[in-house]
């Protein structure tokens, strides 16, 4: 079994949608071929403008996501041939970053959808009903939610997760590319620099304003309705 592999089935164990929303080429069947591959979109990379480029979106998905796969996958080839335990361990690190980042990005490109198809739009139901009990208005979500993904130290993730111990939303960060285990993921949002710099320079905020419009909340409500059944 490879490391991601275990990982996922962690994260599978604790939040089941977080494996299966991930696209087309999921880790279970990529690990199985013994090679991951960078999933395709379900939108052109343009389709999120103006709110984010296609400048940025194809940088972030041929170039930095391209990146965690390739390190995973040569990651992964060390490992199964490292000599000795010590030097598997010394391997960790590269899998758990290049793994976290493969993971995130394959779930991050399922959160969106142009405002053509939905984005941005949440619906009467049981999401929407569950943010308003949790945080009191799906306006004081997003403030909350921004206000702690712009907090966050260099780089890292900010996350909407069910917690499937209190079967509450909560509002969580991740750093540098740690997959999201606590929790199940419903929303997350990429804080690293080349998800919005080009666009945004260092002004987080506006990033994070923006990226609402394109938030895809029926993934987050069908994520979230998988999660509550367990």
């Amino acid at each position: 079994m490879s490391v991601l592999t275990a990982v996922a089935r962690s994260v599978a164990r604790q939040a089941r949608p977080a494996t299966r929303v991930l696209p087309r080429a999921s880790l279970s069947l990529a690990a199985s071929r013994g090679v991951h591959t960078l999933p395709q979109l379900d939108y052109p990379y343009n389709a999120l403008e103006p709110h984010i480029s296609g400048q940025i979106m194809e940088l972030h998905h041929k170039k930095h996501h391209q990146a965690y796969v390739n390190g995973l996958n040569a990651a992964e080839e060390s490992y199964a041939k490292a000599p000795s335990p010590k030097e598997q361990i010394k391997l960790q690190p590269a899998l758990k970053f290049n793994g976290g980042g493969h993971i995130n990005h394959s779930l991050f490109w399922k959160n969106l959808a142009p405002e053509s198809q939905g984005g941005g739009q949440l619906a009467a139901g049981p999401l929407k009903d569950a943010i308003e009990a949790d945080f009191g208005s799906v306006d004081a979500f997003k403030k909350k939610m921004n206000t702690v993904t712009a907090a966050i130290q260099g780089s890292g993730w900010g996350w909407l997760g069910f917690n499937p111990e209190t079967k509450k939303l909560e509002i969580v960060t991740t750093a540098n590319q740690d997959p999201l285990l606590s929790h199940v993921p419903i929303i997350g949002i990429d804080i690293w620099e080349h998800a919005f710099y080009l666009q945004y320079h260092n002004v987080k905020a506006d990033y994070l304003t923006a990226i609402w419009n394109v938030i895809n909340f029926k993934e987050a409500e069908r994520r979230f309705l998988e999660a509550s059944k367990q």
